[in-house]
């Protein structure tokens, strides 16, 4: 187990139901208090310094009496789900004051998998205040903070089940939470809030006839399990794009529980997709100021309002309420990052690079978060270097002129034949349809797919933050970047050959690319794409073949061209280097213009002969070296040579 326990990401645990007591009561470490630094050892003398789980998400700390059977059963099932191939996301450290001997012998009988720890003397129980009734658990989550405490058995454990089940789907942990959710059943089906869960993780999975039937199940009981049921199906039925069903449902929930807030959201979504945006507001807003709800749901209710206020431009007010959304689920990075992207817009880079890394902190592998930490420390780095600053705001000013001028320049070429780079921009994408939880998701996208292909060496893209600074000196907000016009303008204006636009349209359950590759010399549309992606999932399957498919276009549409510059035997020395594009492995043809004929007094030209192939081994800025690797006459200086696509 202590392989699987390195690999996790948390443990977790809560404090719910009527044996759920606060900090205070313990008179020591509770809800909202840093955990303190203190080491313990297993009965083999294996040291764990408890300060090490401030670097994990959650870590749960159960302390417990193994002579005591009703202490142990909360452990003995979390054990089970330890067990499952499912668990990778729980961290449980066992601790008790009983004897080495006793505690080792249980761990060995019941095949514990995770720590158990001796606490000789009862410092770190009494620390946690957690002697008074067992079993006592703590959370600490992220920064060391002590999330939840739980107290006591029986009826407390399930509730504490279903707890780690709903604090699992916060952390979209959704295979542990729907097998949590099992566990508890198992001992109790008629429990709703277990079964809510396993509705919910469903959704996450996007299985939605399962999500329905669970959710349905759960409307027909009465009580908490028909409001929890019918909440479900709210968001079930607008997931599914039918938006009356959803309304319906929400309008009963509303009638049976005014106190719950979460439906108004669903309905707040609904509404802004149709273009109500003063009506999205005001459920946004009712559903702000309701505090009943199940814990996965409460930050949706502040998030959504302030991703409506980030849009239009209420910055401040928006950042209160991701605060507030991060502060009631710690594990909702959604706002750490959307709080970043708004501090963004503002230009305070260095506090939305703090919010980014703060994301981190709680998830390493965000793909959000990663993406536009990255960014944010390349334009504060720009922001300190006095010199570089200065030249781009020289171009940039410089760049804005001529396009309120309508004059731009293009590449400069040294002959008619021989290839310059392939540039290319991309302007940010109009985001429509509705509101996504997580902002940011076109800048996402275009920095990664420009970080690609520039990464290929075969096209060059532009530089995104000069391309930002310029639209903000120009005022050019989305709607004006969605004229084809302007944006065939800006590409010429940063002599790009080749302009990406499009837009992104938010679904319930994915948002829709619908991106244009346009030659700013024809003003033809030289590639499209549209790709479903997943703002939740991993979107890096899609964008490999979006960069595929572009660097196959530009090698097809756009090859690179140039001359012999020197015979050595079998190698030859080209005057095409990393500055065109050329790279190790890039393959040419030798062409020989054929010998056409004559129709009625008219010369017809015939198509170029390959006379030879050959593949590159070397580049340096200005030229590369290529090997021969089939010739049907000897090779000389002046020859043409292009570009084969593989």
């Amino acid at each position: 187990m202590r392989t699987r326990l390195r690999g996790s990401l948390l443990g977790v645990l809560v404090a719910a139901g009527v044996f759920a007591v606060s900090g205070a009561a313990f008179g020591t470490i509770g809800p909202g208090l840093p955990a303190p630094a203190l080491s313990l050892k297993d009965a083999a003398g294996k040291s764990y310094d408890l300060s090490a789980s401030n670097r994990r998400p959650m870590t749960v700390l159960y302390f417990f009496d193994a002579d005591s059977r009703p202490s142990l059963e909360g452990l003995l099932t979390l054990n089970e789900v330890a067990k499952g191939a499912k668990a990778g996301g729980l961290t449980v450290w066992a601790i008790t004051t009983s004897a080495k001997e006793k505690a080792s012998g249980f761990a060995r009988k019941a095949g514990v998998t995770f720590p158990v720890l001796i606490d000789e003397g009862g410092k770190v129980s009494d620390a946690f205040g957690a002697r008074v009734i067992l079993p006592s658990v703590r959370v600490v989550g992220p920064g060391g903070v002590v999330l939840d405490s739980f107290q006591g058995g029986g009826k407390a454990t399930e509730a504490m089940l279903v707890r780690v089940a709903e604090r699992s789907l916060q952390r979209k942990e959704t295979a542990l939470a729907s097998a949590l959710g099992d566990e508890v059943l198992k001992k109790n089906p008629g429990n709703a809030k277990a079964r809510a869960v396993k509705g919910y993780a469903a959704l996450r999975q996007k299985k939605l006839k399962e999500a329905e039937s669970v959710f349905s199940g759960l409307s027909r009981q009465g009580g908490e399990a028909e409001v929890l049921g019918k909440e479900g199906l709210a968001t079930v039925y607008s997931r599914e794009k039918n938006p009356s069903k959803a309304l319906a449902m929400v309008k009963e929930v509303e009638e049976k529980a005014p106190g719950r807030g979460y439906v108004n959201v669903v309905k707040g979504d609904i509404l802004y997709a149709q273009n109500w945006k003063k009506e999205a507001e005001a459920e946004y807003v009712k559903a702000s100021s309701r505090t009943e709800g199940e814990p996965y749901q409460q930050a949706s209710r502040y998030n959504q309002l302030g991703r409506l206020y980030s849009s239009s431009a209420r910055y401040g007010k928006a950042q209160e309420l991701f605060d507030k959304a991060v502060e009631i689920d710690p594990y909702f990075i959604e706002g750490t990052t959307n709080k970043g992207v708004a501090l963004e817009k503002e230009g305070k880079w260095d506090q939305a690079l703090a919010s980014y890394r703060g994301a981190l902190a709680v998830n390493p592998g965000d793909a959000f978060a990663v993406t536009l930490a990255r960014r944010a420390e390349e334009m504060v780095a720009l922001s300190k270097d006095a010199g570089r600053k200065e030249r781009m705001d020289r171009l940039v000013k410089e760049l804005a002129d001529r396009f309120r001028v309508q004059k731009s320049e293009g590449i400069k070429k040294e002959d008619e034949w021989s290839s310059g780079p392939t540039v290319l921009t991309f302007v940010d994408f109009q985001e429509k349809g509705g509101l996504s939880e997580r902002d940011g998701f076109s800048t996402v996208l275009l920095t990664r797919l420009s970080e690609n292909l520039n990464a290929s060496g075969r096209v060059k893209i532009v530089e995104r933050a000069l391309v930002e600074r310029v639209l903000e000196e120009l005022n050019l907000g989305s709607s004006k970047l969605a004229d084809p016009e302007t944006a065939l303008k800006l590409g010429k204006l940063f002599a790009a050959r080749l302009i990406g636009t499009g837009s992104l349209l938010n679904l319930p359950e994915s948002s829709v690319l619908s991106m244009r590759v346009i030659d700013t010399e024809t003003s033809g549309i030289v590639q499209t794409e549209i790709r479903t992606l997943d703002p939740a999932g991993s979107v890096d399957e899609e964008l490999f073949r979006i960069n595929r498919d572009i660097l196959r276009m530009v090698m097809e549409k756009y090859p690179l061209r140039g001359f012999v510059a020197r015979v050595d035997g079998e190698e030859v020395l080209l005057n095409l280097g990393m500055k065109q594009g050329v790279v190790k492995g890039t393959r040419f043809d030798v062409l020989e213009e054929g010998e056409g004929i004559v129709y009625k007094g008219k010369k017809l030209a015939a198509a170029p002969k390959v006379v030879a192939q050959m593949e590159v081994l070397s580049v340096e800025p200005e030229f590369s070296r290529a090997k021969v690797t089939r010739k049907d006459r000897p090779l000389k200086q002046d020859d043409k040579v292009q570009e084969r696509a593989n």
